[in-house]
């Protein structure tokens, strides 16, 4: 079984066990999260569409913790100006296990 749900602005497929990365959020390792924006509940025969949710589905997860993802390299550069910048960034998720798919 898998699901499809909605969180801050983007959308994930998850499956039971599965590990994700979401948006950084203000909880604590080993805290529980429910995702309760699911759009579609699907696996075996029946496939379940929300229009555009679906009413009392929700998916839990358990946070495992805090992790960053790859790091951007921006640079700026003017020709013959020597005028050169760089600059990186590394985005922080919240990393959670996926425990329950409920419809």
């Amino acid at each position: 079984m898998f699901a499809i749900f909605r969180d801050g602005g983007h959308q994930y497929k998850a499956e039971v066990g599965q590990k994700l990365e979401v948006e950084l959020r203000d909880v604590k390792e080993g805290d529980k999260v429910v995702f309760d924006e699911v759009l579609l509940i699907g696996g075996g025969d029946e496939v379940v569409v929300g229009q555009p949710t679906i009413e009392g589905a929700k998916v839990e997860a358990t946070v495992i913790g805090e992790i960053k993802g790859p790091k951007v390299v921006i640079r700026w550069f003017r020709r013959r100006k020597n005028s050169r910048r760089k600059n990186g960034h590394r985005q922080r998720y919240t990393l959670v296990q996926i425990d329950s798919i409920t419809k």
